[in-house]
């Protein structure tokens, strides 16, 4: 895996980490959650910043967004106990789907 997209995995897992937390925070009304709903944000941008060297803005972003709508769904649905309706889980694959394309065929994602 390249350098990059390895910071951008970072970057994702950070940002979902941070989205966790802030559900957790309970509108930051709890401060363990709360700190890792900063610190979490923080780590994430920092990572994207080193992505950004290599891959572009867009695809970046549009990688970012896809996995960490997913992701956020996934933890959702295993920690808060909260379901995704088959319209739901069809759009995510069509991002999961749309990303894809972007990596293997697209002249503007570093290969």
């Amino acid at each position: 895996m390249p350098k990059s997209y390895l910071f951008l995995l970072l970057a994702i897992l950070t940002e979902t980490a941070a989205t966790s937390a802030l559900q957790a925070s309970q509108q930051f009304t709890r401060l363990l959650p709360s700190v890792i709903v900063v610190a979490g944000y923080a780590l994430s941008f920092y990572f994207l910043s080193f992505a950004l060297r290599t891959i572009p803005v867009g695809v970046a972003y549009a990688i970012w967004s896809g996995l960490g709508v997913v992701l956020i769904a996934a933890i959702a649905w295993v920690v808060f106990g909260q379901r995704v309706d088959l319209p739901g889980a069809i759009g995510m694959t069509m991002i999961v789907g749309g990303i894809t394309v972007i990596h293997l065929f697209s002249k503007t994602s570093p290969h």
